[in-house]
């Protein structure tokens, strides 16, 4: 994992510095739920920084490197192709840096959207991307999904989820079935563990 790391620190380099500051950030905030949570500090670390290598992509781009690559695209994704980003940067993690940790493909994957069965890397860094110190300042209703996070990863995903759903529909936005599929197995699964 070392290698990949040192690569991927590599790929960073040339990204905007605003992209690398956040990336930085979610890192940190990562590390510091998956210490809470005993959750693999190295594959977290890699999928944080990983997260976002694509951001900077524009909506032809994400879709013309999705085609190229032969990724899945959901017809949500075609419609808002910043969706994307997250799959096409797994795909740039496994090509440029060798990552091959299902784990961190995984959160990388999922991390804009979430998905059901995600494993606590990806649970870790879907929240961390979300609840990371700018955008907490900028949103202070989600200071209680942080305080959920430090208990119960799955609530806390559930209840972002949640929150995000209702302003997409409030907003008359496309919600991307994954979400909503991630949500109802996290309530399910929540539901089955005695007072959570």
């Amino acid at each position: 994992m070392e290698s990949s790391l040192h690569r991927l620190r590599e790929v960073i380099r040339a990204l905007p510095q605003g992209l690398q500051d956040h990336l930085e950030r979610v890192r940190e905030s990562a590390l510091a739920l998956a210490t809470i949570h005993s959750v693999p500090l190295e594959a977290v670390e890699l999928a944080a920084l990983g997260h976002d290598l694509a951001r900077t992509y524009s909506a032809e781009a994400l879709l013309a490197r999705a085609q190229e690559w032969r990724l899945d695209v959901h017809p949500v994704e075609e419609q808002v192709p910043i969706l994307l980003h997250g799959p096409v940067a797994a795909e740039m993690l496994r090509r440029q840096c060798g990552v091959e940790d299902a784990r961190v493909l995984e959160a990388v994957r999922w991390h804009s959207t979430a998905a059901p069965g995600m494993g606590p890397v990806g649970l870790v860094v879907f929240l961390a991307d979300k609840l990371e110190p700018h955008k907490l300042r900028r949103s202070p209703k989600l200071t209680g999904i942080a305080e959920v996070a430090k208990v119960s990863l799955e609530r806390a995903v559930a209840d972002y989820l949640a929150l995000e759903m209702t302003v997409l529909l409030k907003e008359g936005r496309l919600v991307h079935p994954t979400s909503v599929e991630a949500r109802n197995h996290l309530l399910n699964a929540l539901a089955e563990v005695p007072d959570a």
